[in-house]
């Protein structure tokens, strides 16, 4: 399995999750900052905190939406660095 992959998820109220990869390391990820600094049609919706929360976790993936509307690298989120693609 690679290390990288998420394997559980947890709310933790606002935009946080607490996310846990393979290899046992844990991050808290705050999203707010992505969602202000990076406005975008498609996943602005997921800048609602209810529909934040819908959430899945798919092949090691965290992803928004049926169609993967919204999702981070793994390795970003490992690295707690959602920008590092961005900037």
């Amino acid at each position: 399995m690679n290390p990288y992959n998420v394997i559980e998820i947890k709310p933790l109220g606002d935009y946080k999750l607490c996310v846990t990869f393979a290899d046992g390391k844990t991050n808290v990820v705050d999203f707010e900052p992505f969602f202000i600094k990076r406005p975008h049609p498609q996943y602005n919706q997921y800048h609602d905190p209810v529909r934040f929360l819908d959430y899945k976790l798919e092949y090691g993936n965290l992803v928004w939406g049926e169609n993967w509307d919204l999702m981070f690298d793994p390795l970003n989120l490992y690295h707690n660095n959602l920008f590092k693609n961005y900037d």
